[in-house]
């Protein structure tokens, strides 16, 4: 059954395989040893580059269903409320059904939000597969026997790209079982960091509240790194490593993404409005609003403008005519 899995993702291991080779022969291109772990290392880390700037709009429509989910949070909460109580499958299903068209007129989805999750799990699986098989002989598409033998050899700060904690843990191979450990803890590290980064600054308090996917995301914050510490003891150090720089990357991404578009209501867009508001009160300018309990509001006036003054027209035409200034008319 798992062979006939792997076999379902020989596309997607071709295409990785591929990929790999590619960044190795560039970077064997520009001087770097051809058997050596960093040209193998960097390859893995091209490979993530790749793959992750193809699922941008991915991630895009990620933070845009979130936002939505976010949007329509208090429709949602008055179906909650108009149905609570109520336990009977007629209800259950007309707050489903409630719940769906809401979902369809504000144009949000749901699952949108872990389609990344989705469309990686294949690649990931695909690479696990791949670099498994790197220390086992198999080789598959770009990935020639030749190559192969050169990454197995491959080693980063002394241990093998194929070698496994689990592994090393029998033989008392200590320099793979410190570098895996440290890879494990900087991975459920950095994937606690993203998570946490989100509730904490992206989310509202009020959507918060009754909120089962915001219950999810919770759940989430200490179970991805519980996840992570267990299964990475399986993975061989090339996957380690792949896994490392893709949180790395979603840490940053999820970084510029929450500073600059930030959800409504989030601790985040607070820090946004202030942060407009400052600059604005270095330039004289005022901002045409401020979020409430803002501390930092642009107080600072823009310099009045100066009225030319307009001719009085007020009195008689002799009596104009006799001003300073005034030129007389001729008849």
């Amino acid at each position: 059954m798992i062979d006939f899995f792997f076999d379902l993702l020989y596309p997607i291991q071709w295409v990785v395989a591929w990929i790999m080779v590619r960044f190795h022969d560039l970077f064997t291109f520009i001087g770097l040893d051809a058997e050596g772990g960093a040209a193998w290392s960097l390859s893995i880390v091209g490979l993530v580059v790749v793959i992750r700037t193809l699922l941008i709009p991915l991630f895009v429509k990620q933070i845009k269903a979130m936002r939505g989910m976010q949007v329509i949070q208090p429709e949602m909460r008055k179906i909650q409320q108009k149905y609570k109580g109520k336990s009977d499958p007629a209800s259950r299903q007309a707050m489903q059904q409630e719940m769906m068209s809401l979902y369809r007129t504000s144009g949000t989805n749901p699952m949108a939000s872990c389609l990344p999750i989705l469309l990686q799990s294949p690649i990931f699986f695909a690479l696990f597969h791949t670099l498994n098989g790197i220390g086992q002989g198999r080789s598959i598409g770009a990935l020639t026997p030749d190559l192969v033998e050169q990454a197995d050899n491959a080693t980063l700060f002394g241990s093998q790209l194929s070698s496994i904690f689990w592994n090393s843990w029998g033989t008392g191979d200590w320099n793979t079982i410190v570098l895996t450990a440290v890879m494990i803890v900087l991975m459920s590290a950095s994937q606690f960091i993203t998570q946490k980064q989100l509730m904490a600054k992206n989310t509202s308090s009020a959507s918060m509240e009754n909120n089962p996917f915001a219950q999810q995301q919770k759940l989430m914050l200490y179970i991805l790194p519980i996840i992570f510490a267990v299964s990475g003891v399986h993975f061989p150090i090339g996957v380690l490593l792949y896994w490392l720089t893709t949180n790395v990357w979603s840490m940053g991404q999820q970084f510029v993404v929450i500073r600059r578009m930030p959800n409504p209501g989030s601790l985040a867009e607070k820090e946004l409005a202030e942060r407009r508001a400052r600059r604005a009160a270095r330039r004289g300018e005022v901002l045409p609003e401020a979020p409430a309990g803002s501390e930092h509001t642009a107080t600072a006036a823009a310099p009045p403008r100066r009225q030319r003054q307009q001719p009085r027209k007020g009195g008689s035409r002799e009596q104009r005519q006799k001003r300073p200034g005034t030129k007389p008319q001729q008849r």
